[in-house]
């Protein structure tokens, strides 16, 4: 019984049930999303050899002495930007990315490595009180922090990760108590950006809603007109933007606005995608027998796209079993970023980005296989293939239960 007790104690037992379950489920996707796959022999085999890698990873962060976690920050930060560099120069191309490492068989990406390099950093600045993100000269230090890591991993050119370390950076700041005026110019001049995809009306709606802030927060004339102008210059970004995009990145934002311009090219992914997850209905079509997965019409989809094989061939059930597990995974790394946030900040803004970068996948990637994002490449976290992203978000896992075991050497 005490036994029990002590374990319930020290032990996150749902975090760790839920990145099991997680592991399990995407094992059983990528094996057989790969099964009729010649080109992909190696895929299965080598995800196995990663999962085992990870608890090995689990286990050593989790018995690490809780101060070392901070005095990881500064030589993770510049171990990223090593590699980032180098990888501009000795980088392997996959899908007009630079964004790989060979060593032999293996591949490493330093983009996710920078995810927790740019986390480690701002989390200790935080907690030492270097960073107030209220005053220009914060926002200053967050900027020089966080824009060298971005604009080499933009350079790859890898969109999907920029997008992921920006919503986490964002997510920090709020966590650092952001104000609600801050939260606005932030989010908005994002929000313009995006609605100039979908025509006059929807960037009439955004920009009434813009006034409307300016009114309610009561700032100056000239704050105000600076607003103003920022979120109207907002509109036009993403035109000035798209000429400095690939041709296929641009073609991958136009069949998210209509897959049917192009349905044998770039809308072709989108709409096996979302073929391929209408297909499974209430109970599947059975492990191994989903026929848009075995019949490989959606490419590669052990990696982006694991969630069309779960939906095709467990059904309904299945996805909803698969997203209740991450809901039930956020909710409790959560619960340990507010369970330590008074009693050492530095865990609490670690668990928190955790949260977010999780959050951001799992939104993010169910979102583009069903059609409600732009395909961006982003992988379903511990569920698709991928050694490098397994790693690292089994490294920030571990990192929250090595929070939440040593909450009491905080109190």
């Amino acid at each position: 019984m005490k036994i029990n007790q002590k374990l319930f104690n020290e032990f996150e037992i749902g975090i760790v049930l839920c990145y099991i379950f997680l592991l399990i489920f995407g094992t059983l996707a990528i094996y057989s999303a790969t099964l009729n796959n010649p080109f992909a022999v190696e895929v299965f085999p080598k995800q196995i050899f990663f999962i085992s890698l990870s608890f090995l990873i689990l286990i050593a962060v989790y018995f690490l002495h809780p101060l070392y976690l901070k005095q990881l920050a500064i030589p993770i930060y510049v171990l990223s930007i090593i590699f980032l560099l180098v990888v501009l120069f000795k980088g392997k191309i996959v899908y007009g990315q630079k964004s790989w490492l060979q060593f032999g068989i293996f591949g490493f990406q330093p983009s996710e490595l920078a995810k927790v390099g740019i986390v480690f950093l701002l989390a200790k600045l935080f907690s030492e009180k270097k960073i107030d993100p209220n005053t220009i000269q914060g926002l200053i230090i967050v900027a020089a922090v966080c824009l060298i890591p971005l604009v080499l991993v933009l350079l790859e050119p890898d969109m999907g990760t920029s997008l992921i370390i920006i919503f986490v950076i964002a997510t920090m700041l709020f966590w650092n108590g952001l104000s609600l005026f801050g939260a606005f110019i932030l989010s908005m001049p994002m929000i313009c950006a995006f609605a100039s995809f979908f025509g006059t009306y929807a960037i009439l709606t955004v920009l009434f809603f813009v006034a409307a802030g300016i009114i309610y927060f009561k700032k100056d004339i000239f704050v105000s007109s600076s607003i103003l102008a920022l979120n109207v210059g907002a509109v036009f970004l993403p035109d000035f933007l798209m000429k400095f995009l690939k041709p296929h990145q641009q073609k991958r934002i136009m069949a998210f606005l209509n897959a049917e311009l192009d349905p044998l090219g770039s809308g072709y992914n989108a709409i096996q995608a979302k073929t391929a997850v209408g297909s499974g209905g209430l109970l599947g079509k059975g492990f191994l027998k989903g026929s848009q997965t075995q019949l490989r019409f959606v490419p590669e989809q052990w990696t982006d796209f694991i969630f069309c094989v779960i939906s095709e061939e467990f059904g309904f059930i299945g996805s909803v079993a698969l997203i209740i597990a991450f809901i039930i995974l956020l909710n409790r790394i959560l619960k340990v970023a507010l369970m330590i946030k008074d009693k050492d900040t530095f865990s609490s803004f670690v668990a928190m980005a955790a949260f977010a970068i999780i959050f951001a996948h799992f939104f993010i990637n169910i979102a583009m296989s069903v059609g409600l994002l732009p395909i961006i490449g982003i992988p379903l976290t511990f569920v698709s293939y991928g050694g490098t992203s397994l790693l690292i978000n089994t490294f920030l896992l571990a990192s929250v239960l090595n929070i939440y075991k040593n909450r009491k050497y905080y109190s």
